[in-house]
């Protein structure tokens, strides 16, 4: 295990593995800190700053943070490795990666090939010497695309997370969320509930009401029910017309076994989602979740820091080509992202990671009650994603989710960065705005002056 060491001034600071340097170059947050493993102050934070990015990027495939024999993770992200991507920057340092990425060489078809190449420790080692600019520059620049049924993820565009949860399930407190959210031009990510009970009962009656309401009005977008993956496999087996299937998921094997899961599961999953031929444009059917902290509170770690464990979170999820990915950046807490400058650091980091390894990564622009944060921590975190190209983020009533309780991005949010940013829905759903009159004509995203005569009457039903 090799060691490093970089001195500032009269004094050398010493790292005793790659683990640790990553661990002590992190920027602050307080995650770290109850995980001891943060740096003890800003001067050792620099110092191993200034080591990583004297790392060769290929030590990354020779010093593996979790053991080969002891994680699948580990054994996915150097199986799949491919060393013919990685070529063009095989030679380089994390710091001339750094410098690499930010020159006008760095382009989007430059990145794309890239991609492969690269594993989630060389992506999380170079956003540590990164600034936020640095973040949101490379970011724009990656460009992935993905499909079901409308095409996610395309230049000049911003798609959106209809989130119509519910306390009980109940079915007319969801169906009026989801016109509500349909009005303000929400929707064409998917329309994904978090379901109170995760009953295979519960599920198939929110599964069936969601693929009727998008036939019904021939909205071309997908659903989902974010329940458990085995429970959608199940539903599968009863005949459910599921779309998209979900896991939360997170970068080391303990962790995914703590969510009820492995590689071998999500495999099935899959399979099973494939078997249906569901998606009319492409066979992207897979949705997961992440977020900073989640290995760490269920103490399967291995001593990484946070920010590194969430980008091996997403060689699980590039396995899986999937729809959708996102971080739900503030959602654990405190404990975790301690206030609104970690949580907007946090949210860049992570979309510029799961970017640079070619996902179609969204964001889950929020945090909870107790942590210290307000709104406008939100709005600055949901503008400078949108301008980094976020894929998409949650449109929630109010921005206030009841069931989940926790503060999250409104309809009247995406409305706001669209028209500052002068940005789409996904082509195929703006289509369908306007032929059903909830978008005015022209090239500029507009609402309507008036309901459109179908959504008055479901409105007036559910009254």
């Amino acid at each position: 295990m090799t060691a490093y060491a970089h001195s500032i001034g009269s004094k050398t600071y010493r790292f005793g593995s790659l683990k640790e340097l990553m661990a002590k170059a992190s920027p602050a947050r307080s995650g770290d800190f109850l995980a001891g493993i943060a740096a003890s102050d800003d001067t050792e934070r620099v110092a191993a700053q200034m080591a990583l990015a004297e790392v060769p990027l290929k030590t990354f495939l020779n010093e593996a943070l979790v053991a080969y024999e002891q994680d699948e993770v580990t054994r996915l992200i150097i199986d799949e490795h491919d060393a013919v991507a990685f070529a063009p920057v095989a030679h380089l340092t994390v710091g001339d990666f750094r410098n690499w990425l930010l020159s006008d060489a760095a382009d989007g078809a430059s990145l794309t090939a890239l991609a492969p190449g690269l594993t989630p420790e060389m992506a999380a080692a170079v956003s540590k010497i990164m600034r936020n600019q640095d973040l949101i520059l490379v970011a724009r620049k990656c460009r992935v695309v993905t499909r079901f049924r409308n095409t996610i993820g395309l230049e000049g565009r911003l798609s959106t997370r209809l989130q119509p949860n519910d306390p009980t399930d109940d079915p007319a407190g969801i169906a009026a969320s989801i016109v509500d959210g349909l009005m303000y031009g929400s929707g064409d990510a998917v329309i994904g509930i978090n379901p109170a009970s995760d009953s295979i009962a519960s599920v198939m009656t929110l599964v069936q009401m969601l693929d009727a309401s998008i036939a019904h009005y021939r909205i071309p977008t997908q659903s989902c029910v974010l329940c458990h993956v085995t429970t959608t496999i199940e539903a599968i087996n009863r005949g459910a017309p599921v779309d998209l299937v979900f896991q939360s998921i997170a970068g080391t094997e303990a962790a995914n076994a703590g969510f009820g899961i492995s590689l071998r599961v999500l495999d099935e999953a899959r399979d099973a989602a494939l078997s249906l031929k569901r998606g009319t444009v492409g066979d992207n059917v897979m949705y997961f979740e992440t977020g900073q902290g989640s290995a760490l509170s269920a103490n399967a770690h291995h001593g990484i820091d946070q920010q590194t464990c969430e980008a091996r979170a997403y060689a699980v999820a590039r396995k899986y080509r999937p729809l959708l990915v996102n971080t739900v950046v503030g959602f654990i807490g405190p404990e975790y992202l301690y206030d609104g400058k970690q949580i907007i650091r946090a949210g860049l980091e992570d979309h510029f990671c799961g970017k640079l390894l070619g996902l179609p990564m969204g964001c889950d622009v929020c945090y909870t009650n107790h942590a210290e944060a307000d709104q406008n921590d939100m709005d600055v975190l949901l503008t400078v994603l949108a301008v980094a190209g976020v894929t998409y983020i949650m449109g929630v009533p109010g921005a206030d989710d009841i069931m989940l309780n926790y503060q999250t991005t409104s309809f009247h949010d995406a409305l706001y960065v669209r028209k500052v940013l002068g940005l789409k829905p996904a082509p195929e759903f703006e289509a369908w705005l306007h032929s059903v009159g909830i978008f005015e004509p022209g090239d500029t995203p507009r609402l309507a002056k008036r309901l459109p005569q179908p959504f008055q009457r479901v409105l007036a039903k559910l009254s």
